[in-house]
């Protein structure tokens, strides 16, 4: 996809909630961005332009995952082992708030990942999948372990907090 940026900020609050800022930086007409809708927990969102964090304790095999959209929709998904998907998540401190820039939008996220075990380091991979104006897919991450994308395998969680 060319002429387009993806960047992303993370703070982990005290509390163990995260902050994420995407910024994406792309002409207006680059990207299909969904349409605003209530907040509500909508599967498949990766099908479209949307954003992606997975947490794990690094001394286990599970992990979660929570998907955001531009549109405000979300959803969580929590797995024992690699794609072995154990349960849907809620979350009432989930938060998704989208803004227009000059150069593209931004879009802050909060979630609350670690709430069942609090403290310690945590890897996180961070991701994104856009959808240009013509409905292909990009799939973006800090790091991508195979030639196909791959947000669930355990070299993608590059950034430890």
């Amino acid at each position: 996809m060319e002429n387009v940026d993806v960047a992303v900020d993370v703070l982990r609050q005290a509390s163990g909630a995260l902050h994420l800022r995407y910024r994406v930086r792309a002409p207006s007409s680059a990207l299909r961005v969904p349409p605003p809708v209530p907040p509500e927990r909508v599967d498949g969102l990766w099908r479209h332009t949307c954003f992606e964090v997975f947490a794990r304790d690094p001394s286990g095999a599970g992990y979660v995952e929570y998907n955001f959209a531009p549109s405000g929709a979300w959803a969580a998904y929590m797995f024992t082992a690699y794609r072995e998907q154990s349960g849907v998540g809620s979350d009432p401190t989930l938060g998704i708030a989208v803004s227009s820039t000059p150069e593209g939008f931004i879009l802050d996220a909060r979630c609350h990942p670690f709430e069942s075990t609090p403290g310690g380091p945590r890897t996180l991979g961070v991701s994104a999948v856009l959808e240009d104006a013509a409905g292909r897919l990009s799939y973006w991450a800090l790091f991508h372990p195979r030639d196909q994308p791959d947000f669930h395998h355990a070299d993608a969680f590059a950034l430890t907090l």
